[in-house]
């Protein structure tokens, strides 16, 4: 059995891009966990922070119990998440508790300055979860660093609009159901990316672009993967292993 952290900025980010590969994961029985750096407090304009807060951090818990996922989050505040000290170690701490096999985490680039800054921060939490003498919190050192992936953007592009495109991808199809029930978990956020985001059926957005991803793929749907593998993060294709006849390509 391996271990498989999926690590993000806020509740909902992991349903949209990477629940149906946690879904596969779950079904073949690995452990899973998954944190949020943040709680997702600035995420409405009908709750305040602490209110915010308290209600999708519960969400976020209700969608992880859906594959038997451990959920903790971070509890960084809102779009005050940075590459500094006191966050690295915090993040640093949730993979220390969690200790994975392998991590999945936001892209490097994409349109959210946390997304962004969690990229980052998982990075390099990656290599100091095995440090013994950064201290963090109550979990012990990891006894190696973790293989790291990073999922798509929010539409595939960075900021600029250029295309992010993946290594490899996952075939979703069989459990894309389980997706819809994660994300379905978050209700709260249904009039807040209405507003903020202008899009008008949560679900039906995250449906389109797993549609599109699985387009790349030449499957129905898909969730899209890259490997961190610079020194000294493991390059072996673990993940890729572990995913079996789910595990697609880009078309040509």
């Amino acid at each position: 059995m391996t271990t498989i952290l999926a690590i993000h900025a806020h509740p909902d980010d992991i349903e949209t891009l990477g629940a149906g590969t946690m879904a596969l994961l779950a079904a073949k029985g690995h452990a899973l966990k998954i944190v949020t750096v943040t709680a997702g407090d600035c995420g409405s304009s009908e709750t305040d922070p602490v209110q915010t807060a308290r209600i999708r951090r519960a969400e976020a818990a209700a969608a992880a119990d859906l594959i038997g996922a451990d959920y903790r989050c971070a509890d960084i505040p809102d779009l005050s998440v940075f590459n500094d000290d006191p966050c690295r170690r915090r993040v640093t701490e949730m993979i220390r508790w969690a200790a994975p096999d392998v991590v999945l985490t936001a892209s490097p680039a994409d349109y959210h300055p946390d997304h962004e800054a969690v990229s980052v921060l998982v990075r390099d939490a990656c290599f100091a979860a095995s440090v013994p003498n950064y201290r963090t919190g109550e979990a012990p050192a990891l006894a190696g660093i973790p293989h790291l992936y990073f999922m798509d953007p929010i539409g595939g592009r960075d900021r600029e609009g250029v295309r992010v495109v993946p290594d490899f991808g996952v075939d979703v199809e069989a459990h894309f159901a389980t997706k819809q029930a994660m994300l379905a978990a978050h209700g709260s956020q249904d009039s807040w990316v209405s507003k903020q985001h202008d899009i008008s059926d949560h679900q039906a957005s995250m449906e389109a672009w797993t549609r599109r991803r699985g387009r790349d793929f030449g499957v129905a749907l898909a969730e899209g993967f890259r490997q961190y593998r610079h020194h000294p993060y493991p390059r072996t294709p673990l993940l890729q292993e572990l995913l079996g006849e789910s595990l697609v390509t880009l078309n040509p």
